[in-house]
């Protein structure tokens, strides 16, 4: 298990802004030496702290230029309710997240589509169409004004 102490927090920081940094640059950015902060990285890696390296995509230059959150409630939260969701889900590819969450509704996606008339065929033949729904939400994004990498 990693030390998770200042310099780890301020290693994860770094490649969450920019993953394609040398261990040079990134070294020089958290005050290590070269292999003092390539073992760290690969003790991250190994203790599944960093568990992969991404390309941050702007959804709207990739041709999404309708995303909403949707929250899902269930009319009951059996097992069987909960995986014939979870499955529908996993094979639609417009929904980008999933989350299982607490309160009122069961589910928070986000749904990433080229426009308003993909998201109603999505909503009405997807979402609609699974067994169990009882009651859907959607929260058009209209602008994002923070991220974690800002």
């Amino acid at each position: 298990m990693p030390k998770n102490d200042e310099i780890d927090r301020r290693i994860l920081r770094e490649l969450q802004r920019q993953a394609r940094l040398t261990n040079v640059e990134l070294a020089e950015r958290v005050g290590l030496s070269p292999s003092a902060c390539l073992r760290r990285v690969q003790e991250l890696e190994r203790a599944g702290v960093i568990s992969g390296y991404h390309a941050r995509v702007d959804p709207l230059a990739g041709g999404a230029g309708f995303i909403a959150y949707v929250t899902v409630a269930l009319s009951s939260h059996s097992k069987e309710n909960l995986e014939a969701f979870e499955r529908a889900v996993a094979g639609a590819p417009q929904v980008v997240e999933c989350h299982n969450i607490t309160g009122a509704t069961s589910y928070l996606l986000r749904v990433e589509v080229a426009g308003l008339q993909q998201y109603k065929k999505f909503h009405t033949e997807t979402l609609a169409a699974v067994p169990g729904v009882a009651q859907i939400t959607t929260h058009v994004l209209l602008a994002t004004t923070k991220t974690r990498f800002d």
